[in-house]
C-alpha cells in the first residue's frame, strides 16, 4: 500500500513570544554589535601574537548566532560549532569567551581546548567538538530527554552548508523528525566550506530541501536580517515547546573572511566578497533603527563605547590567567559518581 506523504505544515496558531519590544530590539542590536567588536579585536590579537592556535571569525554571520541564543531558557541546550562566538555572547560572560580562547586555567574548559571551542555548563552550551556535525545528534539526544521528562524545553544545533552531507548529521535530524523532538537545526550556508563551494556539496541551491527527505519542516531565510532571523526562529522553538516538531532553517550568509585566521581565502572571488559585505547584517539592522527612531546616533555612541570598555575588561582578565598545568590533562576524564545496587 503506498502512503502519501505530507509535508509538515507550521502550526498557525502557536504565535506566543514572536514579538520584540523595542527595548528589546535595542537589547539585540547591543548583542550583534558586541560579537561584531569582540570578534574584530581578537582577530587582531590572534595576528599580534597574544594568544596561540588560531581563530575562527565569525564577523558577517552575527546574526545566524546571536538571534537564535536570544531570549532562550536557561535550561534550554545549545550546540555550536566553531564559528558561533555569537552564540556564547547571548549566553555567557564576555571574560569567560576570552579566557577560553587563551586557554587560561581559569577558563571554562581549564584551557583544555582548541581556541573558539566556547562552552558554559552553566547556560547549557556544550563545548564543541571538532567531529563535523558531531553538535547535532548531541542536541538531539539532549531534546529526546526533554521529550521523555516533559520538560518544556528546546535543543538547538548549528552546522555550515557542507556538515549536511555527513551521515551523522543527517541521522540526527532524521530520529529527530521521527519522534517530533523540540530541536531546531539551524544550517548557515555561507556559501563554502572552507575551501570547497556549496555547489559542490548539493544539486539545490536551497539547504532546506534537507528537511524534505526526512519528513520535517524546512525553511530558507536571509541570515543576514536580524528580524527574519528572529520571527523565523522564535516560531521553530514555539513549535518545538508545544509538542510540534523539529524545524530546519537554512540561514543564507556569508563569513567575510577566511575559515580561519591562517587561510587567505584566495579561492574567493574579491566580487563575491563584496557583494555579500554590502549585506551587512548590522548596518542593515542599524539603518532600521535608526530609521524607525529605535536608536539615535548618541546611544549608538554610547553602546559603542561600553561594549569596548567591556571587552578590554575581557582581554585583560584572559591574559592575568595561568596556562594550566600539563597534569590537568589527566582530569576530568571521567564523571564522578556512584551506582547503587537495587533492592531485591
Amino acid at each position: 500500500m503506498k502512503v502519501a506523504y505530507e509535508k509538515p505544515k507550521v502550526e498557525k496558531t502557536i504565535k506566543s513570544d514572536l514579538e520584540l519590544t523595542n527595548e528589546e530590539k535595542k537589547e539585540l542590536y547591543a548583542l550583534v554589535l558586541k560579537s561584531r567588536m569582540f570578534d574584530e579585536r581578537f582577530r587582531k590579537l590572534f595576528r599580534a601574537g597574544r594568544f596561540a592556535g588560531t581563530y575562527f571569525s565569525g564577523v558577517g554571520q552575527e546574526a545566524t548566532a546571536v538571534v537564535p541564543c536570544y531570549k532562550l531558557l536557561p535550561q534550554d541546550f545549545v550546540g555550536p560549532s566553531h564559528r558561533e562566538l555569537g552564540c556564547s555572547i547571548a549566553r555567557m560572560p564576555l571574560r569567560q569567551i576570552a579566557a577560553q580562547i587563551y586557554a587560561r586555567s581559569h577558563s571554562p574548559d581549564k584551557g583544555k581546548s582548541h581556541p573558539c571551542s566556547y562552552g558554559y555548563k552553566p547556560s547549557n552550551i556544550i563545548t564543541p567538538a571538532f567531529t563535523i556535525g558531531a553538535q547535532a545528534v548531541l542536541a538531539t539526544g539532549v531534546a529526546l530527554a526533554f521529550k521523555i521528562r516533559k520538560e518544556p524545553y528546546v535543543a538547538l544545533s548549528f552546522v555550515g552548508e557542507g556538515a549536511t552531507a555527513h551521515g551523522p548529521w543527517y541521522e540526527a535530524v532524521n530520529f529527530s523528525a521521527v519522534h517530533k523532538l523540540p530541536n531546531v537545526f539551524v544550517v548557515q550556508n555561507n556559501l563554502w566550506g572552507e575551501s570547497v563551494h556549496a555547489r559542490l556539496v548539493a544539486a539545490f541551491e536551497d539547504f532546506s530541501h534537507r528537511a524534505e527527505g526526512v519528513g520535517m519542516f524546512g525553511v530558507s531565510i536571509d541570515g543576514n536580517d536580524v528580524l527574519k532571523v528572529w520571527e523565523t526562529v522564535a516560531s521553530a522553538i514555539a513549535r518545538a515547546r508545544h509538542g510540534e516538531g523539529p524545524t530546519l532553517i537554512e540561514m543564507k550568509t556569508y563569513r567575510w573572511y577566511g575559515h580561519s585566521e591562517i587561510d587567505p581565502a584566495d579561492y574567493r572571488q574579491p566580487e563575491e566578497v563584496e557583494f555579500w559585505k554590502k549585506k551587512d547584517p548590522i548596518a542593515r539592522y542599524e539603518k532600521y533603527l535608526l530609521d524607525n527612531r529605535l536608536l539615535s546616533p548618541e546611544e549608538k555612541k554610547r553602546i559603542e563605547a561600553k561594549l569596548e570598555a567591556e571587552i578590554e575588561e575581557a582581554v585583560e582578565y584572559a591574559e592575568g590567567g595561568e596556562y594550566a598545568p600539563a597534569e590537568w590533562a589527566l582530569e576530568d576524564v571521567y564523571a564522578d559518581f556512584k551506582v547503587e545496587a537495587p533492592d531485591r
